[in-house]
């Protein structure tokens, strides 16, 4: 089911800035028993964003209302929010008469085999690289072709995500996913400030890492590096948290900071 500004539907103007340019932002979000599974964080990204982007927010209460729409009869699903500037002419131009357009779907829950949250995830070495671009680094905006054309690269079904690297070599993130690594008690995560999406549940994990005894660090480092880690996940707000037991053709450790993690992301008042 489709809500667009407030009405049932399945199309938006070929004019919009978010069909010819990518210009807006999104949220994809779990909801669970008809509520959003950290919706409070959710929204206060999304209304960042915007901000970055100089885009109007939509006001909350009106999202919460589309949403209450959409879940009555699917009241576990996936949701996904998408805020485009508007529609607009022909040009990068903005026009001043622009008013921000929004979509609120709900999606099936994906199926994942149930041994990916205990065994780990395979995950493959993308070849395609990311591009630093600073202002928009950290924004989960439209334009996602660097995760699309890395994705394209392989069809194994048991390897459901890819390691995304930047043009200098240092790890920044999964296709679909934030990434972590433990080294000691230290848990780091990469610098996301040249490029990258800055997800909601990587911000939990950094602010719960005291909780598991660890010390949190946001810092650069390369594939090898990664490959002498003595653990590594990946995590969004869909999938929670997956250990990683591969890495191209190199196996890593498990370990229990992954499951420590998974448990914290699940609880709402965490």
């Amino acid at each position: 089911m489709i809500i667009i500004n407030g009405q049932q539907g399945d199309s938006i103007h070929v004019m919009d800035r978010s069909v010819m340019y990518g210009d807006g932002v999104f949220r994809t979000m779990r909801m669970r028993d008809g509520r959003i599974h950290c919706w409070i964080g959710q929204y206060r990204k999304l209304e960042a964003d915007c901000q970055a982007l100089d885009i109007l927010c939509p006001a909350q209460s009106i999202l919460e209302q589309e949403i209450n729409l959409l879940v009555r009869d699917t009241p576990d699903c996936v949701v996904k929010i998408v805020v485009s500037r508007g529609e607009g002419g022909r040009g990068y131009g903005v026009p001043d008469s622009v008013s921000p357009n929004r979509v609120v779907l709900t999606a099936p829950i994906p199926v994942y085999p149930a041994h990916y949250w205990h065994d780990g995830v395979r995950l493959h070495v993308c070849e395609m690289r990311m591009c630093h671009q600073p202002r928009l680094a950290g924004i989960k905006h439209l334009n996602r072709l660097e995760n699309v054309l890395a994705r394209m690269e392989w069809s194994d079904p048991d390897t459901p995500e890819g390691l995304m690297l930047d043009a200098e070599g240092s790890v920044v993130e999964g296709t679909m996913a934030n990434i972590f690594m433990r080294q000691g008690n230290t848990l780091i995560t990469p610098d996301l400030s040249a490029c990258g999406v800055a997800g909601l549940q990587r911000e939990r994990i950094l602010a719960f890492a005291p909780q598991c005894d660890l010390e949190p660090e946001v810092n650069n480092f390369s594939l090898p590096a990664l490959l002498q880690a003595e653990e590594v996940f990946m995590c969004n707000s869909v999938i929670g948290v997956w250990p990683v037991r591969q890495i191209g053709a190199y196996a890593i450790p498990l370990g229990p900071t992954s499951a420590q993690m998974h448990s914290l992301l699940e609880s709402e008042t965490a």
